[in-house]
């Protein structure tokens, strides 16, 4: 089933996590003004605490031609605050060629590659990210958001649960040394969002790919 986009998600989007100078700023990662190399470091810097569990996620070390093939996968946005990139997120449509089954249901829609870096974790920005990614899944028409994370990472299954994620499966992909969690919920679209201005002059606007 194919979905549609709606011209007024595609913008940019306030995090109003602080007000004046340490304002954070959720937009589209623009190739333009944004780079690839810092969005790969901050991604080290967001995976460190699963690094040094054993956890060796892809975030933890992948290249940034790895990042930028996994951004031009999906639908990527970032987090900045003064210019600096400190949270990021990618979002996709169905994945038919996943190895997890539920990725590949024509009716969900999947969040990857979602990181804050450590000094800027606590302050509200993974989960105004989170609704933002539910306002986008649900205004596409999509039934359920769905991402993984790694199971004896407890720390993160929990914070998704109190998000209101429910473990669906566990899944074992190719090439990691642990089981990952997949979680899913019912997306919600939330009002805020749905007010924002439209996109800004010259912000990219691609057709949404495959998970890579």
């Amino acid at each position: 089933m194919q979905k549609q986009r709606s011209a007024e998600h595609d913008h940019a989007q306030t995090i109003r996590v602080q007000r004046g100078a340490n304002r954070v700023v959720l937009r589209r990662f623009d190739p333009a003004r944004d780079s690839y190399e810092q969005l790969t470091l901050m991604l080290h810097r967001a995976f460190e605490r699963l690094a040094a569990m054993g956890l060796h996620c892809t975030c933890v070390d992948q290249t940034a031609a790895l990042t930028r093939q996994r951004v031009l996968a999906g639908d990527c946005f970032v987090a900045v605050c003064n210019g600096r990139l400190v949270g990021t997120m990618t979002l996709h449509g169905r994945d038919a060629d996943s190895s997890c089954e539920h990725y590949r249901r024509h009716d969900v829609a999947t969040l990857r590659q979602l990181g804050v870096h450590p000094s800027w974790q606590g302050r509200g920005i993974g989960k105004l990210m989170l609704a933002f990614a539910e306002h986008w899944a649900a205004t596409r028409g999509y039934a359920q958001l769905a991402l993984d994370t790694p199971y004896p990472a407890g720390h993160l299954v929990a914070f998704y649960r109190t998000r209101g994620f429910r473990i669906v499966d566990v899944v074992h992909f190719a090439g990691k040394n642990y089981e990952s969690a997949i979680l899913a919920k019912t997306p919600v679209a939330f009002r805020p969002f749905a007010h924002e201005p439209a996109v800004r002059p010259g912000m990219p606007r691609r057709t949404l790919g495959r998970a890579a």
